[in-house]
């Protein structure tokens, strides 16, 4: 008896399924997307393996929605879609290894720090093992919901969830050696237990940098101003700075781009985390991730294709077979 295709070359009309013209549902007979059109005839869409294929290529929206009259044309379009985005992906590759040879990612982190230095910003460099009392001066403890999003090495340490709790004891170090203002910053990994997904990174890149000693009166405008600063030297235009309360930092502004996607979070102070750190003065801060930037620049449909990956280089796609 001969076996049936896989992939069947037609499907079946919707005759008595009780599926209604426009409803879209999956199809577990023939494992993919399928769409009731009117008469009772279906159309169908790429199987999940197809559309996990041209989403790790990076695919757009558009190509992954298409819809047709069988799965034979339906093939043939993956195909064929498939062969293109190989050749964008390793065009990608080429050039970077030919000209750039260094990721986006480095490339970014050098520019900003740049940019920063030259407006009278200190860089340090702190460890990415967190002791768990710093975090307690965050108010992070068993009931806090960031919590639950701490890699723990032991009962005593961890990865670091984000880079303020070093800057805040940097800097009350340097405080009595520098005279305010006093601006730091710092570009490094930080590491959260978080559902990966179109914008979450479980190791991501932050840029964290704080303006201590600062008029009160002007902390909003200088807020907006290192967030310009920023965002000029990431090239990244439209952003937006709306309102928000941090669970961590309180009363704040989020930036966001013109698609909405979150790119840094504020805060500014005298704040009630201060007294932890025996910091007393005005100040303002900023947080960046820097993947995020990446994404929101090139119009990625995701943060994997440039964060730290072994899928991923630079926003090509590794998987080439």
């Amino acid at each position: 008896m001969a076996q049936k295709p896989l992939v069947p070359e037609a499907v079946p009309p919707l005759q008595n399924s009780g599926v209604e013209a426009g409803e879209v549902f999956f199809n577990r007979f023939y494992g993919r997307r399928t769409k009731a059109v009117k008469g009772g005839n279906m159309k169908v869409g790429l199987t999940t393996a197809q559309l996990n294929r041209l989403i790790e290529l990076g695919a757009s929206p558009a190509q992954l929605s298409e819809q047709f009259c069988d799965a034979g044309t339906c093939n043939r379009y993956f195909q064929k879609t498939e062969e293109a985005l190989l050749r964008i992906n390793r065009e990608k590759l080429q050039t970077l290894v030919k000209d750039r040879r260094r990721p986006s990612l480095c490339s970014l982190e050098e520019a900003l720090a740049a940019a920063l230095r030259r407006e009278g910003f200190l860089q340090v460099t702190t460890p990415v093992i967190l002791s768990g009392k710093f975090l307690n001066r965050m108010t992070i403890d068993g009931s806090h919901p960031l919590n639950d999003q701490v890699f723990w090495l032991d009962k005593n340490s961890c990865l670091r969830p984000m880079l303020a709790p070093n800057l805040y004891d940097i800097s009350k170090k340097l405080m009595p050696v520098i005279p305010l203002p006093l601006r730091v910053f710092e570009i490094g990994s930080c590491f959260r237990k978080e559902s990966e997904g179109r914008s979450h990174l479980k190791e991501f890149t932050m840029l964290n940098l704080v303006e201590w000693g600062l008029k009160e009166e002007d902390r909003i405008d200088r807020l907006k101003e290192l967030a310009k600063l920023v965002l000029d030297a990431a090239e990244i235009t439209g952003f937006q700075m709306t309102e928000e309360d941090s669970v961590v930092y309180g009363r704040g502004l989020d930036v966001v781009d013109a698609d909405g996607l979150e790119l840094a979070s504020t805060s500014m102070g005298p704040h009630r985390l201060d007294a932890a750190w025996k910091i007393s003065c005005t100040w303002v801060g900023l947080g960046f991730g820097l993947e995020r930037l990446l994404m929101s620049r090139e119009k990625a449909n995701g943060i994997r294709r440039f964060s730290k990956s072994l899928s991923y280089l630079d926003g090509a796609c590794l998987s080439m077979k």
